[in-house]
């Protein structure tokens, strides 16, 4: 073993213990344990620090493998942006501890509200993304106004005999069907829904109804793009 790799090994080791995370078992230095000390920097690597969720770089990937699956399949997909409304003011009276807790609270409050099979992520510091696959219209917003109201009616504690309560803003929109679209496309319509929360007065659920869903003219000349190819097969 190099002195360089002993280093790279020492570096993920500590990476490991800050993260809270066990080094993985049998021989230290074995091929078996090399694989799992590399399956767990995958996976830390694509989890957030303060939540244990997935992370924007792993939510991108996700979604823009669910973007291609229905696409192809046809079946539905729903994508919700959730904001916690008023967050700047929770650090601002209680502290960034208290804001911390807030986020892990409401972080475990997305996962129980959600099937196995949906990702739950933080893409940025008081926001949060759901893509929940095979998801009919007709649910979506049941869904995502459970996901509302468990948040609404949790007590967060923030400090020892300290409890606040906070609410979410979700904007939702589902995947074109048979469409080849893009993630930002989706992720633009979805913030187009979550901004009428807010404006409405926040601590709403506003979902793009799929009866009037419009596709973009970039989606449209994707579509186009690819019936060409196909016609030339």
């Amino acid at each position: 073993m190099t002195h360089l790799t002993a280093l790279q090994l020492e570096q993920a080791l500590q990476l490991l213990g800050q993260s809270g995370r066990a080094p993985p078992q049998g021989e230290p230095g074995s091929p078996a344990w090399l694989q799992g000390l590399i399956d767990t920097l995958v996976d830390l690597s694509s989890r957030d620090a303060l939540t244990g969720l997935a992370n924007r770089r792993a939510f991108e990937m996700a979604l823009t493998r669910e973007i291609d699956r229905v696409a192809r399949s046809g079946e539905p997909a729903l994508l919700l942006e959730l904001d916690v409304d008023h967050f700047k003011r929770v650090n601002d009276t209680w502290g960034h501890n208290a804001g911390d807790q807030v986020l892990k609270a409401v972080a475990g409050a997305l996962i129980d509200s959600v099937r196995p099979m949906d990702l739950v992520a933080r893409v940025g510091g008081e926001e949060f993304s759901i893509i929940l696959p095979n998801c009919a219209a007709s649910f979506g917003e049941t869904v995502a106004e459970r996901v509302r109201r468990r948040i609404e009616r949790m007590p967060v504690l923030i400090a020892p005999g300290a409890e606040i309560t906070v609410t979410i803003s979700i904007g939702g929109a589902f995947a074109p069907q048979w469409v080849r679209s893009t993630p930002t496309l989706w992720v633009e319509r979805a913030d187009l829904q979550l901004y009428r929360a807010k404006a409405q007065g926040r601590n709403l659920v506003q979902i793009e109804p799929t009866a009037v869903s419009v596709v973009s003219s970039e989606e449209r000349q994707m579509l186009f793009e690819t019936s060409q190819f196909q016609d030339h097969e």
